[in-house]
Parts: structure tokens; sequence; C-alpha cells
């Protein structure tokens, strides 16, 4: 294959781009151990030189099928944390917002929770880093209403976060795009929750 191709962009998608979205479609549909690097380059149509100078490894690509979509929610998350809304409504669009972009990319999540024991010690540590600055994140706003009176102290901030998160990371196995419930709607409902879990 052409390497000018390889290394640039061919319809508007990047090599990287095709391999991610390649290797999502078949560990979404195969598993991540049953499919090959031979079937995610073949489905990329590009090379494993390819694959090798971009991600490295099978696992490289697993990390970032979920990397991507944690980003994401961490950009989002410090746009909300910063602005100078009242502590509750920024909770409350944080809170709303993770469970609207899990929704979006929901066969990159339950991907990747079914398949991160593949991942090898240093990738998981990453990863477990990465979503510990998320939590982090998140638990502070809790933390400023707490300390303002907005939020009641009678839980600790630590139970709320997990209360909410654990929520999300269920959504992989109930939510349907076909449902009575939109994303919007099911992240307004868990958003309310988590608010009047919270109410003084």
């Amino acid at each position: 294959m052409n390497t000018a191709v390889e290394g640039g962009s061919e319809g508007g998608c990047s090599v990287p781009q095709r391999l991610l979205a390649a290797a999502t479609r078949l560990f979404a549909d195969r598993g991540y151990d049953r499919t090959s690097v031979q079937e995610i380059v073949e489905a990329a149509g590009v090379t494993k030189g390819a694959l090798y100078h971009y991600f490295g490894s099978k696992d490289d690509l697993l990390h970032e099928v979920y990397a991507r979509v944690l980003r994401l929610q961490q950009e989002r998350l410090d746009c909300f944390a910063r602005s100078d809304a009242p502590v509750e409504k920024r909770l409350r669009e944080a809170a709303a917002d993770v469970v609207v972009t899990t929704i979006e990319n929901l066969d990159d999540t339950k991907i990747f929770f079914r398949s991160m024991h593949h991942l090898g010690p240093e990738k998981l540590a990453q990863v477990r880093a990465e979503r510990r600055r998320y939590h982090e994140r998140f638990r502070a706003l809790v933390e400023e209403g707490q300390r303002s009176g907005v939020f009641t102290s009678a839980t600790p901030a630590d139970l709320v976060v997990d209360y909410h998160f654990g929520s999300v990371h269920h959504l992989g196995a109930w939510y349907h795009p076909e449902g009575r419930l939109s994303a919007g709607q099911v992240a307004g409902h868990l958003a309310d929750l988590l608010m009047r879990a919270l109410r003084p």
C-alpha cells in the first residue's frame, strides 16, 4: 500500500481513525480476544506496519477505544467545573453530561469494560489513573457544595460519586437507543436522582 496514503487520510478519515473504527466494530461484534490484528488492518484497509506505527499493539487500540471517550468527558467536566455558575448547576450539568456522552459512545464503553482485563499492567494502571482524575474532579464539585452548605454532608462525597458512576457504568447492560427514553431523558432522571440525594 502507498505509504503516503497510510500516513495521511483517505476520504477525510485518517489512518488512526480508520483503525479505531475498524477495531471498535470488530471488538463489538466478535470480542477483543477473538479479533486478530490481521482482521483489523484488513477492515481498515491498511497494513500491519501502519497499525504498529500508530498504536504499537492491539491492546493500545483497546486502550484508545476507551481513552478517547474519557478524554472527551474530562474536557467537558473541566469546562463545567471552571464556569461561574452556581455549584448545583455545574454539578447537575456534569452529572447529566457523563450519562449522555457514555450513551453516545456506548459501544466503546461496553467493549472496554468487557475487555479491560486483557490490558497489560502498565496500560491498566494508566486507565485507572485517568478515571481517578475524572472522578476526583467530579467529587470536588460535590465537596464544594457540601462545604458551602448547598449540599448535605450527611453522605460522604466518595459515596455520592460512587452512587452516580455505578449507574453510569451499568448503562451498557440495559440502555437501548430504540427504547422509550432518549439519552437526554435518562441523563436528566439520573442527574435529578443525584441532586435529590444531595439536598440538605
